[in-house]
C-alpha cells in the first residue's frame, strides 16, 4: 500500500452507523496499515482491553497529555474526552507504516490543520433515511439518540466535501471497502 520510507496518516470518518468500523476492520485485514488506539477518559466497558480498545486515562492525565502536546487531536463527547496519542502514531509513520485514525469531524479538522498531507476519507450513507434505518436496526439506540445522531450526521455530511479528500458512499459494504482500499492504493505517497 505504501512504497515510501515514511508511512501515511490516514483519517477515516463518517456518521455513527454508516459502517465505518466495518470498513476500517476490512482495510486493516487486507493491508499493512495499523489502527491508532485512542485515549479516553470514559470508564472501560465490559470486555474492553486497556491498550487494545482504548488507552484509559483519568481526566487530569488526559488534559496533561493534551496540554503537553502528546495528543494529535481530541474532542469531548458525552462529558468524556477522546483523543489520539501522538508519539505512537508518529513512531509508526516514521517506521514506514500507514496509520488509520477513525475519528469525527472535529478531530479531522485538527489533523487537517496540523498535518495537511494526511489522507482524509469520509464515509457517508446513501441518504439520511438509510442511516436512520441502520441506527434503528442496531437495537441498542433509543429514538432520542437516533434523532440526535441523525442531526450530527447531517452536520458532518455538510462538511464532507470541503474537509475530506475523498467521499465514499456506503450503499453496499463490500463495494465501499473496495473503494476505500482503491483510494489508499492509488493515492501517491505523501512526502
Amino acid at each position: 500500500m505504501n512504497a515510501s520510507p515514511k508511512g501515511r496518516l490516514i483519517v477515516i470518518s463518517g456518521p455513527s452507523g454508516v459502517g465505518k468500523s466495518s470498513i476500517v476492520d476490512a482495510v486493516l485485514a487486507r493491508t499493512d496499515a495499523r489502527f491508532s488506539v485512542s485515549a479516553t477518559t470514559r470508564e472501560p466497558r465490559p470486555g474492553e482491553v486497556e491498550g487494545s480498545d482504548y488507552a484509559f486515562l483519568t481526566r487530569d492525565e488526559f488534559i496533561a497529555r493534551r496540554d503537553g502536546g502528546d495528543i494529535l487531536e481530541w474532542a469531548e463527547y458525552g462529558g468524556n474526552l477522546y483523543g489520539t496519542p501522538r508519539d505512537a502514531v508518529l513512531a509508526l509513520i516514521d517506521a514506514g507504516i500507514d496509520v488509520i485514525l477513525d475519528i469525527e469531524n472535529e478531530g479531522a479538522k485538527q489533523i487537517r490543520a496540523a498535518y495537511p498531507e494526511a489522507l482524509m476519507v469520509f464515509v457517508r450513507p446513501p441518504g439520511i433515511e438509510d442511516l436512520a434505518r441502520r441506527l434503528k436496526r442496531r437495537g441498542d439506540t433509543s429514538q432520542a439518540d437516533v434523532e440526535r445522531r441523525l442531526g450530527v450526521a447531517g452536520l458532518q455530511m455538510a462538511e464532507a466535501d470541503t474537509l475530506y479528500d475523498h467521499v465514499v458512499v456506503n450503499d453496499d459494504l463490500a463495494d465501499a471497502i473496495t473503494e476505500v482500499i482503491g483510494i489508499l492504493n492509488k493515492v501517491p505517497d505523501q512526502p
